[in-house]
């Protein structure tokens, strides 16, 4: 335990956590899988890095508890509740939320959490069941700003899974965001790739994006992992990668993204396409395409088949990483 939990948190707190965890352990048969020290750091701790110390245990245990129920397997409680955990709660991923490490319960009252907190609440959902989740994290190398997401522990594979609050189409270890941590620098304390821990092990501790001189809590560097699972995502030789969003200029100069129909054309022909990234989605998340380098592309904005907006760029043949934003019109009910 943090030395301050030991002064702040009260017995009576500490051990209905732990009655809870245990009651989960026992109701759902994947938990009786979970090896006991895997149990104890990620499925029985309270909280899962610097976040206010809330009772989240009972209330997302009877929220998650039905739905969890309904499962034969830990892979299918963890893919039933990390679909529906944003209807269930209502949280979205906002700006505006009051603090990036912002506690479940918090999170739920507001409806709104960065990408830190929509992490936090996905994991306190899981251990709620009995299903071992925890948090990873680094600063990008590729551009500005930093990125939090959850591994699960499966027992049916005994191996860790990477999802997010909204998961991948293409479910686990698939995120928008392979090709940049796949960039990240093995212990390096600020790019590199950590995993939260309870363990200490040696002096590895996870970077806080909002504390960055707090190295209280320990982490394991998993940068080797999201290099391997990046690999095949990143420009090759003679090849650019694009980041591509969509925005609508608002009123007093503000600006939103907007999901549209992308297309990248070369001589004429559609050498890539995608959807751009919307409001909700993380504000370091683009569409990324991989094209090749060194000629002329046209960059194109559609819906249902008209041109919004389009936009000419040249790869020139030493840059890697293209980021380009086309401003599109507002929907026809929008001033």
């Amino acid at each position: 335990m943090p030395a301050a939990d030991l002064h702040t948190l009260s017995p009576d707190f500490l051990r209905r956590n732990a009655s809870l965890a245990y009651e989960a352990r026992s109701t759902f048969s994947w938990a009786t899988q979970i090896p006991e020290p895997i149990f104890f750091n990620e499925v029985l701790p309270y909280a899962v890095l610097d976040e206010p110390r809330e009772n989240w245990r009972p209330i997302l245990l009877e929220k998650f508890r039905p739905i969890a129920s309904s499962a034969k397997t830990a892979r299918d409680a963890m893919s039933l509740i990390n679909t529906v955990i944003r209807s269930e709660t209502g949280v979205i991923y906002h700006t505006a939320r009051r603090a990036p490490n912002q506690g479940p319960l918090e999170s739920i009252e507001s409806g709104m959490a960065s990408c830190t907190g929509l992490s936090i609440l996905l994991i306190d959902a899981l251990r709620a069941v009995g299903l071992p989740a925890r948090i990873v994290g680094t600063h990008w190398t590729t551009m500005p700003g930093n990125h939090s997401w959850v591994e699960v522990w499966l027992p049916e594979t005994q191996t860790w899974a990477l999802t997010e609050y909204t998961p991948h189409r293409d479910g686990l270890d698939h995120a928008w965001f392979i090709p940049d941590a796949a960039r990240a620098i093995p212990g390096d304390p600020l790019h590199g790739v950590f995993a939260s821990t309870w363990q200490r092990v040696d002096k590895t501790h996870f970077t806080l994006a909002w504390n960055l001189e707090d190295r209280s809590l320990p982490a394991l560097d998993v940068t080797d992992r999201y290099i391997a699972l990046g690999r095949n995502s990143l420009p090759g030789p003679g090849e650019c990668a694009l980041r591509i969003e969509a925005i609508i200029a608002g009123l007093e100069g503000s600006e939103s993204r907007r999901p549209t129909e992308i297309e990248v054309r070369c001589d004429g022909e559609v050498v890539a396409r995608g959807i751009s990234p919307s409001t909700g989605d993380d504000m370091n998340q683009f569409l990324y395409l991989i094209v090749k380098n060194g000629r002329i592309y046209q960059v194109v904005s559609l819906s249902q088949g008209a041109v919004l907006a389009s936009a000419e760029i040249a790869t020139d043949g030493i840059s890697q990483l293209w980021k380009l934003s086309l401003t599109v019109p507002p929907p026809p009910n929008q001033p």
